[in-house]
């Protein structure tokens, strides 16, 4: 963790629950933009992810926001991450993960456990196709192609990181499921009239990978590029897009 997170961190542990911890600009296609990251309680298994969004965000919302929540936090409400502890690879998964290169920034696949996930979430055969696929087009430069094959549930697989907010720093996060539907019961739930996205960002990209409707995704990637959420337990897995010439209500 640099000089710049650990003083994020400071301020998040500092703010109040329901607290703007971060107000950040960007610019995207000539339009300046604002992030509002919002601190919320740890979301667990079984609560009402539309419920939770609304009671952080409707304090601070104005009429056009685009909310958008990070995907561990609606993977976390729907019971999808699991504990460590709870997962017994399969040999496959211990061979294909032994054949991973490691990355600085997590374990990805190179752990069993998460390779046992993805094994689960996409099937052996399609898993054993990407691998093989991956390791003829590596020879020619080509890299992702693992992952395009194996799907999105296989990418946004989060494994466990001594950085993460507990308890998910002990848990294989998968990837939320029915998230535009979900994003559509968040909106239902908003007091003004906003578009909500569930992301999966990180230091190396951002994907949207479910909006209500009339959300630009293109946009919303865009402007979460250098993952203003943070990779640690920062405590904001919400926040706000507003086009920065509209008038703030309500916010801090």
């Amino acid at each position: 963790m640099n000089d710049a997170e650990r003083e994020r961190l400071e301020r998040a542990r500092r703010a109040p629950l329901g607290g703007v911890v971060d107000d950040t600009p960007i610019t995207v296609g000539g339009r300046t933009y604002r992030r509002l990251m919002i601190k919320t309680h740890v979301v667990l298994a079984g609560e009402d992810l539309a419920e939770v969004v609304a009671r952080y965000a409707n304090p601070h919302l104005a009429a056009g926001d685009i909310v958008f929540v990070s995907e561990k936090a609606a993977a976390a409400a729907q019971g999808r991450a699991i504990p460590v502890e709870t997962i017994r690879p399969r040999p496959l998964a211990r061979f294909l993960a032994s054949r991973v290169k490691r990355v600085p920034y997590g374990f990805g696949l190179g752990r069993p456990e998460t390779m046992e996930m993805a094994i689960r979430e996409a099937g052996a055969a399609r898993i054993l196709f990407a691998a093989a696929v991956h390791a003829v087009t590596r020879l020619f430069g080509r890299s992702g192609d693992f992952y395009r094959i194996a799907g999105r549930r296989v990418a946004s697989i989060d494994g466990p990181t001594a950085w993460a907010q507990p308890p998910f720093d002990r848990c294989v996060t998968l990837a939320p499921l029915h998230t535009d539907e979900t994003c559509e019961a968040i909106v239902r739930r908003l007091r003004l009239p906003a578009g909500a996205a569930i992301v999966d960002v990180n230091d190396i990209g951002s994907e949207v990978l479910g909006a209500s409707r009339d959300v630009d995704r293109a946009l919303v990637r865009a402007a979460l590029r250098d993952n203003p959420l943070g990779q640690g337990p920062f405590q904001t897995p919400i926040g706000l897009l507003r086009a920065d010439d509209r008038v703030v209500s309500g916010s801090t």
